[in-house]
């Protein structure tokens, strides 16, 4: 189940009216928007906010709106509603200081703030103009496409103000949780794509193109009613998300409980009959030493032996050539990211070659090529003995790919760690057995993938 489909499905039957019933004894929005207008004529005659420039009695651009509004209900700007839109404070931030500036990755995707992660400022200016208050809802006006328009209502947890790049907006005697309800709906990320500027490596949403975006008003009622309904069903989904990830995590120990098994021998039964083990490594090197200390010794199987990884798998790199034009695999074009670079020159890769990523945080991840190309640079090829299954030796690596996680080397760019891969003590069944193990664990482990793409 999409459960960030389903979200987006009840959000989008909130703010078309479709979430619940419209009762005709409500009082209709164009009363409440009247309110909202004198109200706003109020502040301006006091001398509390600004008259607008251009007039907002034009409503030529309600035609943008997607749907038919119910009986009652009227379509309003931003403009029309709320008495400002401000930015925050430009000044830099602190880890220390007075009181805690709210930035745009304390706006989170599900229309919440975090408090985790806090700068502060002692700018007394500042804090005086730019406190916010509760009920205030905060605009993410920047950053990359994914977070440009995220919003969140601001409740007074802790003192704080904002930063330049959030815009504040207080919607006059509306209900602030609608209109966050609104601001998180498919409809307002729909706007934001079409309306924002892109700059260098970020977009943007300024406050003249936040004042026209239209909301469409329910009476004040019936804001209350979608709410309560609102929330009621989006926790359903939170239950529905939360039971999802502990499955996705038992069905994530479960395959690594398989690939355990299947590595130490408790996966098929042992045949007594086959070649053992020893027989196998003394093909591979003749003068082999089979080791005696290792502390897996003991929990052997029959017709098992038990050696590092270098003897069976060692990490090389192609062979230099240039003058023909081949695929880059690099990891975007390895996870299907993008269609792949042609270059003319590189370290040569056949079509069914198995390489492991060396660079990065996911050092010791494994991919296979179906094709020709030149060997990326942050891979390494894994040169496996061919007297060995080769998908055995595979699994092995990928049973150990969390310890090569948690013991990369290097600072800047984490690498994986050459020698403790070459060192890792490898249990070697009989070839036979091998070849069972595989299948085994490949039909357990396809079993497991089709329930998790069900979820």
């Amino acid at each position: 189940m999409d459960t960030k489909k389903l979200r987006q499905k009840i959000l989008d039957l909130a703010i078309r009216g479709k979430l619940v019933p419209q009762d005709p004894n409500d009082e209709p929005a164009s009363v409440l928007l009247e309110r909202i207008k004198d109200e706003k004529e109020r502040l301006i005659q006091g001398g509390k906010i600004k008259r607008p420039k251009k007039s907002t009695a034009d409503t030529s651009h309600y035609q943008n709106w997607p749907y038919e509004i119910p009986k009652g209900w009227k379509l309003a700007t931003i403009e029309d509603v709320t008495p400002f839109l401000q930015y925050g404070t430009s000044e830099k931030s602190k880890r220390k200081g007075l009181m805690a500036v709210l930035r745009m990755g304390n706006i989170t995707r599900k229309g919440t703030i975090d408090f985790s992660d806090l700068v502060f400022t002692s700018n007394k200016t500042d804090i005086e103009k730019l406190r916010l208050k509760p009920g205030d809802l905060l605009f993410n006006r920047t950053n990359s496409s994914e977070w440009v328009g995220k919003t969140a209502i601001y409740r007074g947890e802790i003192p704080a103000i904002f930063a330049g790049y959030i815009i504040r907006m207080t919607p006059l005697l509306l209900d602030t949780e609608y209109v966050n309800l609104v601001m998180n709906s498919q409809y307002e990320r729909d706007w934001c794509n079409f309306v924002k500027t892109d700059g260098v490596n970020q977009s943007n949403i300024n406050s003249q193109k936040l004042a026209q975006f239209i909301l469409p008003i329910p009476p004040l009622a019936e804001q209350k009613r979608i709410v309560n309904a609102t929330k009621h069903w989006l926790s359903l989904v939170e239950s529905i998300e939360q039971n999802k990830l502990d499955i996705q995590e038992h069905l994530h120990l479960a395959k690594q409980k398989v690939l355990q098994k299947a590595i130490e021998g408790e996966l098929v039964p042992q045949n007594p009959d086959e070649e053992s083990a020893i027989e196998l490594l003394k093909r591979i090197n003749p003068n082999i030493k089979i080791p005696c200390d290792n502390p897996h010794y003991q929990k052997l199987p029959d017709g098992w032996s038990i050696i590092p990884m270098q003897t069976i798998c060692e990490l090389s790199d192609g062979k230099m050539q240039e003058g023909i034009q081949r695929i880059n695999l690099d990891v975007k074009f390895l996870r299907g990211k993008n269609d792949g670079e042609m270059i003319d020159k590189g370290k040569f890769v056949k079509a069914g070659s198995t390489m492991i990523l060396v660079d990065g945080e996911n050092s010791g991840e494994i991919f296979t090529t179906d094709i020709d190309g030149y060997q990326g640079s942050t891979f390494k090829l894994l040169n496996i003995s061919n007297e060995m299954c080769r998908d055995f030796v595979l699994l092995v690596i990928r049973s150990h790919q969390k310890k090569f996680r948690e013991n990369k080397v290097g600072s800047a760019i984490p690498h994986l760690n050459k020698k403790l891969f070459k060192e890792i003590p490898v249990m070697i069944p009989p070839l036979d057995e091998q070849r069972r193990i595989v299948a085994m664990s490949q039909l357990y482990l396809s079993v497991l993938n089709r329930i998790e793409e069900d979820l």
